[in-house]
């Protein structure tokens, strides 16, 4: 080889070298981020091995080396929150610069399509101007995840931060911008919403292996999924001894991506939640059940979702981390049977039961949905429900109240059935719901939606009355009452038990009957 020639590869493999050491970070901390406050700070990044890394943001520093495989993390202690930008810098062989940074809550947003669904998806309803004119908040922001169905976990994800204003905004989630604008509004806090959400997709795609297999509920996911994976192992190993590479067109597929789904699981959990961890979080936010309103589904989902909570808090270290959900809207064909016992509200029976993990909090929406549409205009009334659950818990604000009423008990009285509740708000109400405008008292109003039945277990509708901070239920079809439903369909069309907050009752029934 020529001197010159011998040279030039020299100086090439040289600069590659220098290229592999140079430190970096992943793109969740870049510029305009919001970091959250008054937590350990985690930062991290990769290296050369061996190399020594310096960190330093707002009064704090932490250094650290990188490890044989190149990865390095520090942890900054707590710092207050900051709404005067920050730099955020990273030193070793090169120094990384990111500026911008504010100091104050980041909420983690995930889900399937409502939760996903952007501000600019509602362009057509009568707010959607105003709200665009409204959207100048630059200490709110917004970390949109790039989808990734990663059949392997990824140590980083695409995307980038956006200041609110109106010709970003209608990229935002809306549940999470609805959401932040309001917290925002309420505590002066910066906000920093990181929406990691997918459309069309089951729990089971955001849960790791581990957290699946750990749950017994989940037995039969758990056996498709070692079966499908050693097929593949034995296929691989055939594919191989043939020539063929990983990666071809020809190389046998992993069972668990799009291209197979055998079964579709895993994925996004790999992709989109495993390379965030272990950023610091002020809370989640949840929006999904849609892709599991199914009777497999439904019957597994509360072991699922307390399996996912916990594998999630675990990731993100904090093992209290706030988690607030969505229980699916009104939707579907209004139906006028009361004994058709239908998949819908028995998922949010399903997502109900999982308030039975500690710290979640559940945003009933029951009263705006629609009809023919599964992802509801109306994603205002859900971010202000959140937000309600959020600064009455998380914020202290206790004079905020946070939920509609919740059945408690029920008391049998000759051919009467008398229901108690908590989160009465004031007192109970007759209530109407129209568009994003405050719901509405209806002092002559009747109560809907309220079936009962007797030990025959056939169900009528029923008449219903607010007396006090209880409701009456009745009908004379019934003598003896042994159960009640309320907004117990897919689509409860009027169902109006509100509190004088303005938040609407919980759906629920008191029987366990299947039928």
């Amino acid at each position: 080889m020529k001197p010159s020639l011998l040279l030039t590869v020299f100086s090439a493999l040289l600069a590659a070298g220098h290229a592999r050491a140079e430190i970096a970070m992943p793109a969740f901390f870049s510029d305009h981020a919001v970091l959250q406050r008054d937590k350990p700070l985690p930062i991290w990044g990769t290296a050369a091995p061996g190399e020594k890394i310096e960190v330093s943001l707002g009064s704090q520093k932490a250094a650290t080396t990188a490890g044989p495989d190149g990865r390095w993390m520090v942890k900054l202690p707590a710092q207050p929150l900051s709404k005067e930008p920050l730099t955020l810098t990273a030193k070793g062989s090169n120094t990384l610069t990111r500026s911008d940074i504010l100091l104050g809550d980041v909420w983690l947003c995930s889900g399937q399509s409502n939760m996903s669904i952007g501000v600019g998806h509602f362009f057509a309803i009568p707010e959607y101007k105003d709200d665009l004119k409204a959207s100048a908040l630059p200490l709110v922001r917004h970390f949109g995840v790039v989808e990734d169905f990663a059949t392997e976990v990824q140590s980083d994800v695409q995307g980038k931060w956006l200041v609110s204003g109106p010709g970003v905004v209608p990229q935002f989630t809306a549940v999470g911008y609805y959401f932040a604008r309001k917290v925002h509004a309420e505590t002066g806090v910066p906000i920093g919403i990181v929406r990691a959400a997918k459309g069309s997709t089951n729990i089971e795609m955001w849960m790791s292996p581990e957290a699946i297999y750990a749950t017994p509920e989940m037995a039969r996911l758990t056996e498709s999924m070692r079966e499908s994976l050693a097929l593949w192992e034995a296929e691989k190993k055939v594919a191989l001894a043939a020539g063929k590479q990983p990666g071809a067109e020809d190389f046998p597929p992993h069972p668990f991506g799009e291209k197979l789904r055998k079964p579709r699981c895993v994925t996004l959990h790999n992709g989109m939640i495993h390379p965030l961890a272990p950023m610091a979080l002020r809370g989640i936010l949840w929006y999904q059940g849609e892709g599991n309103a199914n009777p497999e589904g439904t019957a597994m989902y509360p072991a699922a979702k307390r399996s996912l909570v916990e594998s999630w808090r675990k990731a993100f270290a904090d093992e209290t981390l706030p988690f607030l959900f969505v229980q699916l809207p009104n939707y579907q064909a209004v139906s006028e049977d009361p004994n058709k016992l239908e998949n819908w509200p028995l998922m949010r029976e399903a997502q109900a039961k999982c308030l039975e993990i500690p710290n979640t909090r559940m945003a009933v929406t029951l009263d705006i949905g629609q009809l023919e549409d599964i992802h509801p205009t109306n994603k205002f009334d859900v971010g202000e429900r959140l937000a309600a659950l959020a600064l009455h818990h998380d914020y202290k604000m206790t004079a905020v109240v946070p939920r509609g009423p919740v059945f408690k008990a029920m008391t049998i009285k000759g051919n009467r059935a008398q229901l108690s509740f908590t989160e009465l708000g004031g007192g109970l109400m007759v209530g109407r719901k129209d568009g994003r405008a405050p719901v509405v008292a209806q002092a002559d109003g009747k109560l809907q939606r309220f079936a009962i039945a007797g030990a025959d277990q056939k169900w009528v509708w029923a008449d219903a009355v607010i007396e006090g901070d209880t409701v009456v239920v009745s009908s004379p079809q019934v003598a003896v009452p042994e159960a009640v439903r309320y907004g117990f369909t897919a689509n409860p069309a009027g169902a109006n038990l509100y509190n004088k907050a303005g938040l609407p009752a919980a759906p629920f029934r008191t029987d366990t009957w299947n039928k």
